[in-house]
């Protein structure tokens, strides 16, 4: 594996098991994001953060590796409708945060590339 896709699979890693983490550390941020037509939203937020720690830690092992990356691509093809939902609600305030049209434009932007990032962790590593 090259230096770049080591410290690439570093970030994903740590990246994914602290956001999971923040879903129980700071739930309500995320619970309002999440569109009202999903019930069980403090549910949602929980199973959110189990599957981005799950996922992040599936990241570890080489024998998981594929699947954990395959998984975030899903999960996060899942919580678009989240993104559009902030983006249809823009301007708003979570916590210390405003997301403006911008951001939300932004954050939804960022989801394929969070996905391809995650598709490049599925692929064998050619030396």
């Amino acid at each position: 594996m090259t230096i770049l896709k080591r410290i690439s699979l570093l970030i994903l890693i740590i990246g994914y098991i602290a956001a999971g983490i923040n879903h129980f550390i700071h739930p309500v941020g995320y619970i309002r994001i999440i569109p009202d037509y999903l019930p069980f939203h403090y549910t949602l937020n929980i199973l959110a953060g189990v599957c981005e720690v799950m996922f992040g830690l599936m990241l570890i092992f080489k024998p998981t590796r594929k699947w954990g990356a395959w998984l975030i691509v899903l999960m996060l093809a899942t919580f678009l409708p989240v993104h559009i939902t902030m983006l249809l609600q823009a301007p708003m305030q979570l916590g210390s945060i405003k997301v403006t049209p911008f951001v939300a434009w932004i954050r939804l932007l960022l989801q394929p590339v969070l996905m391809l990032w995650a598709w490049w962790h599925t692929k064998p590593d050619y030396r």
